[in-house]
């Protein structure tokens, strides 16, 4: 594992405790080895920086590829992080990009690592919890790994969606009971995968404690970070 990694996640978490203080409740359902999926909701663009950091392991994610071409000093410590976290470059403009983000996420996890996911698609700019997109479950019921609900309070209000810079605000970081794929066993593929989807999206729910959308999230078009 990558002391570069290490090294740059004490540092965010001291730095994390000293500044936000971030309140982190169940981390010991995150199970210690094996393949996991934590799936959370999607308030800001320092979620993917506050889930590897509470966590008490690894978490890859997956990140626009302009993440890891960045200039000046801004641009390396993002670009630094990113790779010492063994996050996945993908372009979102590929057509074929859905597919390949799903088949990266599966070698993760069948490499027996943690992966990080936002069933939403893409940040809430309203607050409010939008209906999860059955990806998550598609991995979890093909690599046959539990899905750790995460619940983020806060991080909205330490980077706004349409702001630049960082303020101060207070952040909760919450792992839920893991949801097991085998309780899916014998549904039709298609409503196990609806059915765990949403499950994990009320347990989202219950940890957040967001109103919750009818519809599914869209992402903006004029977004650079989304």
């Amino acid at each position: 594992m990558s002391t570069y990694y290490w090294v740059g996640r004490t540092a965010m978490m001291s730095l994390s405790h000293a500044v936000w203080r971030p309140k982190i409740h169940g981390k010991d359902n995150v199970p210690k080895e094996g393949g996991v999926l934590l799936a959370s909701n999607h308030l800001s663009f320092i979620d993917s920086f506050a889930i590897p950091v509470a966590a008490p392991r690894k978490v890859s994610f997956l990140a626009k590829h302009d993440y890891f071409t960045g200039k000046g000093i801004k641009g390396r410590l993002v670009r630094g992080f990113m790779e010492a976290g063994d996050a996945i470059p993908v372009d979102r403009d590929d057509a074929n990009g859905a597919k390949k983000s799903l088949d990266l996420a599966l070698e993760v996890l069948r490499a027996g690592k943690a992966f990080g996911i936002y069933p939403e698609g893409t940040r809430s700019r309203d607050g409010r919890l939008y209906r999860g997109k059955t990806g998550v479950a598609f991995l979890a019921l093909t690599a046959d790994v539990p899905v750790v609900p995460v619940g983020l309070i806060g991080t909205d209000r330490v980077q706004p969606a349409d702001q630049r810079g960082l303020r101060l605000a207070d952040v909760t970081i919450s792992f839920g009971t893991p949801i097991l794929p085998s309780a899916y066993a014998g549904m039709p593929a298609g409503r196990a995968r609806r059915q765990l989807t949403d499950d994990v999206m009320d347990s989202i729910a219950a940890l957040t404690g967001q109103e919750r959308a009818d519809g599914y999230n869209e992402r903006p078009t004029s977004d650079p970070d989304d």
